[in-house]
């Protein structure tokens, strides 16, 4: 059996930092609207560059297929991401009277993936996907905020330049880091 379905795309998951911590600490239902507003902030701030695939807790996994990746194009998408984050998590502060402790990080995360529909459900399934999850908790990042760009992400961009910014490790890629959310950019 051979699947038709199998393409090349990006996966960007965009995760906060600090939400268990967030949710133990807040009331239910300030909380639920905090997330909510944190996460239509993010869907919105992507300007349908990316589809979505599912959005779970405190984390959407994006994707869009793309034989020819732009680093620089990826960038402009996280520092858009970023700003309109950390831009609501000063509003829902003063809102809410509140001090929320949220920051942002991004796994950036290229490869092969199919799509399967379950009901109404669209699935990614492939090992890029499981790759990409294990990113979320890697022992690598030594700052709350950042963007980590494996090595295949980084592989197929031609517009890719070393970044003194940024840390190069052998064994996933470039992380990229950022202040916490509740600093200003």
């Amino acid at each position: 059996m051979k699947n038709t379905n199998i393409q090349e795309g990006i996966i960007l998951i965009p995760d906060f930092n600090g939400f268990t911590e967030f949710v133990f600490n807040t009331k239910l239902y300030i909380g639920e609207y905090v997330i909510t507003q944190l996460l239509s902030t993010l869907m919105e701030s992507n300007n349908q560059y990316f589809s979505i695939s599912e959005i779970e807790g405190d984390a959407i996994l994006f994707y869009k297929y793309d034989k020819n990746p732009s680093y620089i194009k990826m960038n402009k998408i996280l520092q858009k991401m970023r700003e309109s984050f950390n831009k609501r998590i000063g509003e829902l502060s003063r809102e809410l009277s509140i001090t929320i402790n949220l920051s942002l990080k991004f796994i950036i995360h290229y490869g092969k993936f199919s799509q399967y529909h379950i009901g109404n459900f669209k699935k990614l399934y492939g090992t890029t996907i499981v790759e990409a999850h294990q990113f979320l908790k890697n022992n690598y990042a030594e700052q709350p905020s950042y963007a980590l760009f494996s090595h295949s992400f980084l592989d197929r961009n031609v517009d890719f330049k070393v970044n003194a910014d940024e840390l190069y490790l052998s064994e996933v890629g470039g992380i990229q880091y950022f202040e916490k959310a509740n600093q200003p950019i």
